[in-house]
């Protein structure tokens, strides 16, 4: 589904190069240009809007003041020619803060981080998957698998009280989970990474079974599991 967004700026030249920003940037779907914040507002009454492109320094009421009098913002991208706001548009959790002139890599760059993370919630919301084995569709739960297996054509998933046998990719089950809880360690293992006992050298204990770290996946690995303990 596309990235329902608004534009909000007073200038007329910064509206129609973010109009054709918006045109080649597949993701994104334009609801409407505004240039204040009170047209803007007028349709976020009416309608879901994903992502807001809102320029700070605006007459009357400022692009700040405006998106933190929302009960319940959007995603907001703040752009402005004055980059002592980037401090105040951080404040209130922007995705990203674009200072004019921006490049069309720059701005492909700030909405890759709203599809991220749109991608990031749609995957914490799946709390389980469907699994065919032995002739049989079974419903995983998310929060029982421990870790994943290539074995061929197949992959072994390794659960809280059983083993499953599934005929698919390990790289295409992988997909299928979420991506900051499962990360793979080597070209044959997926682990979830909350699931481990502890890590020994090049090797992961989980499940009383010792898996081999890849040197190829061990920075990604390592990379999660200090934002893993960043968050406790």
């Amino acid at each position: 589904m596309k990235i329902a967004c608004l534009i909000i700026d007073d200038e007329p030249a910064a509206r129609e190069i973010l109009q054709q920003y918006v045109a080649d940037d597949a993701r994104l779907d334009l609801v409407a240009l505004c240039s204040n914040a009170f047209e803007a507002n007028a349709i976020l009454e009416k309608q879901k809007i994903d992502l807001l492109f809102l320029d700070i320094n605006m007459p009357r009421l400022s692009g700040l003041a405006f998106y933190k009098s929302l009960s319940k913002p959007p995603a907001v991208i703040f752009t402005t020619a004055y980059p002592e706001y980037a401090v105040e548009g951080f404040e209130v959790d922007a995705v990203d803060y674009l200072l004019k002139p921006f490049t069309f890599e720059r701005f492909f760059k700030a909405v890759s981080k709203v599809a991220e993370k749109r991608q990031d919630k749609k995957q914490a919301d799946i709390d389980f998957i469907l699994l065919y084995a032995d002739k049989k569709m079974y419903k995983a739960h998310i929060d029982d698998i421990a870790y994943l297996e290539a074995q061929g054509d197949y992959v072994s998933v390794y659960m809280r009280d059983k083993q499953l046998l599934v005929h698919d990719s390990l790289q295409r089950l992988h997909r299928q989970m979420p991506a900051k809880q499962f990360i793979r360690i080597h070209k044959s293992f997926v682990v979830a990474i909350n699931k481990f006992d502890y890590i020994e050298g090049n090797t992961v204990a989980i499940q009383n079974k010792y898996l081999p770290i890849g040197e190829t996946y061990r920075k990604d690995f390592f990379k999660a599991i200090k934002a893993l303990d960043n968050k406790i």
